[in-house]
C-alpha cells in the first residue's frame, strides 16, 4: 500500500525534486501507519483483495452483461401487452459471507424485474415482475460466482 500511495503522490505531483520525493516517502509511510494502526489494515488483506481483484472485475461485466438482458426481457414483457404476474420466491443461499450476501441481495436489486425485500441469515426474499423471472434464483450462475469471490477464486 505504501508503495502505491507513493506512486500515486508522485504521479499526482508530476515533477520530481528530491524534496517532493522524501515528502511523499514520509507522507506514505505515515498514511500506511494510520492505516495499520487503526483501520485494521495488513498486509495479507491487501494480497487478497488484489488476488480477488480480476475474478470481482469479472463479475462486474458479467453482471452489467445479465442487467442488459434482463432489461430487454423486462421491457419485451412489458410492451407484449400481456398481464404481468408478479411473484414472490423464498431460498436460501449457500453464501457464508454477509459481504457474498449483500453482493448478492444487490446484484439480484439490480438486475431489472427482480427486487430483493428481505434478506437475513442466508434466506432471501424476492419480488419478481413475472413469476417467469424467478426461474434460476435458486443455485443460480450469479450465486456460483460470487461463491467463488468469497472463497478465494
Amino acid at each position: 500500500m505504501a508503495l502505491a500511495l507513493f506512486g500515486l503522490w508522485m504521479l499526482l505531483e508530476g515533477r520530481w525534486t528530491v524534496e517532493i520525493v522524501v515528502t511523499g516517502i514520509v507522507l506514505s509511510a505515515l498514511i500506511w501507519l494510520f492505516c495499520w494502526k487503526f483501520l485494521d489494515y495488513s498486509p495479507r488483506r491487501e494480497w487478497e483483495f488484489i488476488r480477488r481483484l480480476p475474478r470481482a472485475v469479472g463479475y462486474l461485466f458479467w453482471l452489467i452483461g445479465q442487467i442488459f438482458i434482463a432489461g430487454f426481457r423486462t421491457m419485451s414483457r412489458i410492451w407484449s401487452g400481456r398481464e404481468v404476474r408478479p411473484h414472490l420466491i423464498s431460498f436460501r443461499t449457500a453464501l457464508r459471507t454477509d459481504t457474498g450476501r449483500v453482493l448478492l441481495s444487490q446484484s439480484i436489486t439490480l438486475t431489472p424485474g427482480t427486487l430483493t425485500v428481505d434478506q437475513r441469515d442466508g434466506r432471501f426474499l424476492v419480488h419478481a415482475l413475472d413469476d417467469a423471472f424467478t426461474e434460476g434464483l435458486r443455485d443460480s450462475e450469479m450465486e456460483k460466482r460470487i461463491r467463488r469471490l468469497e472463497n478465494n477464486g
